[in-house]
């Protein structure tokens, strides 16, 4: 059954007009369209005059579970003025990518992710993924380990189910998932983004850009997706595998992050004993926002070690 018609608020298409409005570029993957940005040099220059990061692969950043890629626009300009060349994207359902009437599973968003890079042309890479996109950036990881140098995980769904909110508890209840998400979601949603945060200066102007997505049809079918699929629900099998590669992976956590508990922290490193791991004081479940002066030059070095 189409339930679109109970979505409030989701009044416009993702058409030619709303891409051509949005920025960025569109790529067409066997899912629909992707909606991507890269910046920086194809190739760095043997010397460019400053320290920066080397620039031999792309780093590519993997957004979370509902907020699409601005989330990244602190890494994505640092990375960028380093002289490394980065892509950032939407994941289907979220900013301005496709709806597509699928399953939001793990199997969707690793397929979107390399169909990306192979029709962008990017071999190898090195991954950023942040809370869902941890998940989703590990996985890629696991299964193409001859395509990711280093890994970089961001208070990321680990081992253990991502805790839900009332509202999303709700959601996924059997027979009235979609009249309740539908219904009674969007300004809940918009509200939830503020536990995201330790400092609330940021909250008013994530709220607005939040919005923007929201208008369009197929929004909130797929976050509902994305719980029945249980995208969220934690992976221990995956950093089982990851921690056997001996992958380079680096791991940040707030230390005040209340979406994802620092204590699920430790069932991560356990599985990847060999990690980097740095608690970022102060700040809730994006530290790479909140705290980029602490963060970037601990994942400058990171990606520029040999």
């Amino acid at each position: 059954m189409n339930f679109d018609f109970i979505y409030r608020g989701e009044t416009r298409e993702i058409d030619d007009e709303a891409r051509t409005s949005a920025g960025g570029a569109f790529i067409r993957l066997s899912d629909g369209y992707t909606h991507y940005e890269v910046s920086g040099p194809v190739a760095a220059p043997s010397s460019n005059g400053r320290a920066g990061i080397e620039a031999d692969l792309p780093v590519v950043l993997v957004h979370g579970f509902s907020v699409p890629s601005f989330i990244f626009d602190p890494t994505f300009a640092f990375l960028s003025q380093a002289g490394l060349r980065v892509l950032r994207y939407d994941l289907f359902g979220r900013g301005f990518s496709d709806r597509p009437h699928v399953k939001y599973n793990l199997d969707l968003f690793v397929r979107q992710l390399k169909e990306l890079l192979d029709g962008l042309g990017f071999g190898g890479v090195n991954l950023i993924g942040l809370s869902m996109g941890g998940a989703i950036s590990s996985a890629f990881t696991v299964n193409f380990p001859e395509r990711v140098r280093r890994l970089v995980l961001i208070d990321p769904i680990g081992t253990c189910p991502m805790p839900l909110s009332w509202m999303y508890k709700a959601a996924i209840l059997p027979g009235i998932s979609e009249l309740i998400l539908g219904l009674a979601g969007t300004e809940r949603m918009i509200q939830g983004l503020a536990s995201d945060f330790f400092d609330p200066e940021h909250v008013k102007m994530f709220q607005d850009q939040y919005r923007v997505q929201m208008q369009y049809r197929g929004f909130k079918r797929a976050i509902l997706s994305t719980l029945h699929s249980k995208t969220v629900d934690g992976f221990p099998e995956i950093y089982q595998r990851l921690g056997k590669l001996g992958m380079p992976v680096l791991l940040f956590w707030g230390r005040n992050d209340r979406t994802l508990p620092l204590e699920q922290s430790r069932s991560i490193l356990s599985a990847v004993p060999r990690a980097q791991f740095h608690i970022l004081e102060n700040c809730g479940h994006i530290p790479h926002y909140e705290k980029p002066d602490e963060l970037n030059p601990i994942l400058g070095q990171f990606l520029n070690s040999k």
